[in-house]
C-alpha cells in the first residue's frame, strides 16, 4: 500500500559516506536539512554543509527565509553542497523561547512532525532520490518517535488514488515513487517506531482507497470482502447477509437497501488483544456505498460524491487494521452497516413505518435520512451482543454539520462527558479535531412521530442534533459518542498530509483513542 513513497534508515556516518560519492547524472540527488531560527542546524547537518554555509546564508537572505515552521527554501546546484538540490525545511525558533512572527508571541517548541513529513514529501516530489538529515536544531527533539511521525506524514502525502488512470500525464508518476534515506541518531529505535508508523499509514491508506472507490466497484459485498482481508492480521470476521439480518429483525437497515440490486451486509470485526472477559470498546461505521436519496432523491449536482457516504465504515475498517497490525492489548469490535440507497419499485417510501431490531418503530418521512436507520440496527446489534464498555459511531450523516462546522471540525455528540473528553484529546493529539455539539430534551421531542415511536428526521432546523438524538434512542445507558464526519470524511480539502478526495479521517483518531485509554 505504501507504493508511492519509500523510506529507508541510515546512520549519519552512512549518509555522509553516501554524500561523498559522485552523483549519478541520471538520478540527481536531493538533500533535506531542517533548520530553526536564523538557519540554526543540528551538529551533523552543519558538518555536512560547512563548505556551503556562506552560499546558504546569502540565498536565505535573498529569499527572506528565516527558518519559520512550515516554511522552506530550495537551493539548486549550490557550491559546497553534496547534492544537486538542497531543501531547507523550517522548524521554528530554537527552544520556543523567542517570538516567531505574528503578534510577537513566543513560538512553541516544534512538535508536528507528521505535517513536516508531508511538507517535505511535497517538496521532494515523486521520483526523487533524497537524503533527509534528521538532525534538528537546539530545542527540537529528533527522537525515534519523531522520525516515525515524519515518515508517516511522508507516506500520507505521497498517496494517490490513480489506478483507474490508463494514461499517466504527469512525468513524475512515470519516474516512480520518491525514495528517501532518513539519517537518524537512534537507528534501532527508529526502525521499531517506523514499522509502527508504516502500519498506521497502511490503515489510513486502506480507508482512503475505500472512500475513493466508485460505487460500481465497491458494492456492499465487495466492501465486506475487503474488510474480511483483516483476517490475515488476526481479526475475527463475521459477515451477516440479508437473511441473517432479517432473522434478527433489522428492518431499519434492510429497509434502506431494499430498493437496490446489491444486497446489504453487516460486517463484524473483532480484535481480542486484551484480557479475556474484559468488555470491548466498540466502533460502528455507516457504510452507504452510494446514496441516491432513494425515493426522496437528491439533486443531480454533485450526486457523484455520494460514493463517499461510507466513509464512517471505511474509518472503522482502517482503525481495526491499525489496531490489529500493532497487536494492541485491547478488546475492540468494529461493526460496518453496508447498504446502497436506490430508488426502485421495491424501495421504501416516505410514510412507511419499519420496526427496528430494538423493537422501536420508525416512521420514514424522508428516505434520504437513511444513514441513521443503518446505524440504529448496527448499534442495537453490537450493544446487545457484545455489551461494550463504550461505543463510538462514525457517519457522514448530515449536511447540516457542514453548515455548522465546515470541514475544520467533526461534530461530536455524546451521552458521556468522559468519553467525549477522551475523543477530543485524542483528536487534538493527532490533528483530527472535534467540536462537541449540544443535546437536550427539546431537540429530542422534534423526532417524535404521530404514528410510530419516532420519525427519521426532525426537519431542517438543528438537523445534526436531531439526527444524534435519533441514534441516542438506540444506545440505552451505554456510554456512546456519535461523530458526524460529513465535513471531514469525504471531499476532503488538501493539506500537508492529504492530497486525496478521501482523507481516511478517523482512522488515526480511533487508533489514538485505543492507545491512550483502552490498552492494558
Amino acid at each position: 500500500m505504501l507504493s508511492h513513497a519509500k523510506f529507508e534508515l541510515a546512520t549519519f556516518h552512512d549518509a555522509e559516506a553516501l554524500l561523498r560519492q559522485p552523483e549519478d547524472p541520471a538520478q540527481p540527488r536531493t538533500m533535506v536539512v531542517f533548520v530553526g531560527r536564523d538557519l540554526a542546524m543540528g551538529g551533523s547537518a552543519s558538518a555536512f554543509l560547512k563548505d556551503a554555509a556562506s552560499h546558504i546564508s546569502r540565498a536565505a537572505t535573498a529569499a527572506k527565509f528565516k527558518g519559520k515552521a512550515g516554511s522552506s527554501l530550495e537551493i539548486l546546484a549550490a557550491p559546497g553542497v553534496p547534492a544537486t538540490r538542497l531543501i531547507l525545511m523550517g522548524v521554528g525558533a530554537a527552544g520556543g523561547d523567542e517570538p516567531d512572527g505574528e503578534g510577537g508571541e513566543p513560538a512553541k517548541p516544534f512538535e508536528d512532525f507528521v505535517a513536516l513529513g508531508g511538507q517535505t514529501a511535497g517538496k521532494i516530489g515523486a521520483g526523487a532520490r533524497a537524503i533527509a538529515v534528521f538532525d534538528m536544531p537546539e530545542g527540537v527533539a529528533a527522537t525515534p518517535e519523531a522520525a516515525a511521525q515524519f515518515a508517516l506524514g511522508g507516506w500520507l502525502r505521497a498517496y494517490k488514488f490513480d489506478h483507474y488512470k490508463t494514461k499517466k500525464k504527469d512525468e513524475a508518476d512515470r519516474e516512480g515513487p520518491a525514495e528517501v534515506l532518513l539519517a537518524t541518531f537512534d537507528l534501532d529505535g527508529a526502525k521499531t517506531a517506523i514499522a509502527d508508523a508504516a502500519s498506521l499509514a497502511e490503515a489510513v491508506i486502506l480507508a482512503r482507497t475505500l472512500v475513493n472507490e466508485p460505487a460500481n466497484v465497491l458494492t456492499p459485498a465487495e466492501f465486506a470482502g475487503r474488510a474480511a482481508e483483516l483476517m490475515k492480521l488476526g481479526v475475527e470476521v463475521e459477515i451477516l447477509d440479508e437473511k441473517a439480518m432479517a432473522e434478527l429483525g433489522m428492518r431499519a437497515l434492510l429497509g434502506v437497501g431494499q430498493g437496490s440490486e446489491a444486497e446489504s451486509r453487516l460486517v463484524v470485526l473483532r480484535w481480542n488483544g486484551g484480557a479475556e472477559g474484559v468488555a470491548p470498546l466498540a466502533f460502528v461505521g455507516k457504510g452507504v456505498v452510494f446514496d441516491s436519496g432513494g425515493i426522496s432523491i437528491k439533486p443531480a449536482a454533485s450526486m457523484e460524491d455520494m460514493k463517499g457516504d461510507m466513509a464512517g465504515a471505511a474509518a472503522v475498517t482502517g482503525a481495526m487494521h491499525a489496531i490489529a497490525a500493532r497487536k494492541a492489548k485491547a478488546n475492540v469490535v468494529g461493526v460496518l452497516g453496508l447498504v446502497e440507497n436506490m430508488p426502485d419499485g421495491k424501495a421504501q417510501r416516505p410514510g412507511d413505518i419499519v420496526k427496528s431490531m430494538s423493537g422501536q418503530t420508525i416512521e420514514i418521512v424522508n428516505t434520504d435520512a437513511e444513514g441513521r436507520l443503518v446505524l440504529a440496527d448496527a448499534l442495537t446489534y453490537v450493544i446487545e451482543k457484545y455489551k461494550p464498555t463504550a461505543v463510538v459511531d462514525l457517519a457522514t450523516l448530515t449536511g447540516a454539520i457542514l453548515v455548522a462546522l465546515g470541514q475544520e471540525y467533526c461534530g461530536l455528540f455524546s451521552n458521556n462527558d468522559e468519553l467525549a473528553d477522551r475523543l477530543t484529546k485524542s483528536g487534538n493529539h493527532i490533528g483530527e479535531k472535534l467540536w462537541r455539539m449540544p443535546m437536550g430534551h427539546a431537540y429530542d421531542k422534534l423526532i417524535d412521530s404521530k404514528f410510530a415511536d419516532m420519525k427519521n428526521t426532525g426537519g431542517r432546523h438543528a438537523g445534526s442534533i436531531t439526527a444524534a438524538h435519533f441514534l441516542q434512542r438506540f444506545v440505552g445507558k451505554t456510554h456512546w459518542a456519535h461523530l458526524d464526519i460529513a465535513g471531514t470524511g469525504m471531499g476532503s480539502p488538501t493539506s500537508d498530509t492529504n492530497q486525496s478526495w478521501g482523507a481516511g479521517w478517523g482512522v488515526r483518531l480511533l487508533d489514538r483513542l485505543v492507545r491512550d485509554y483502552y490498552e492494558a
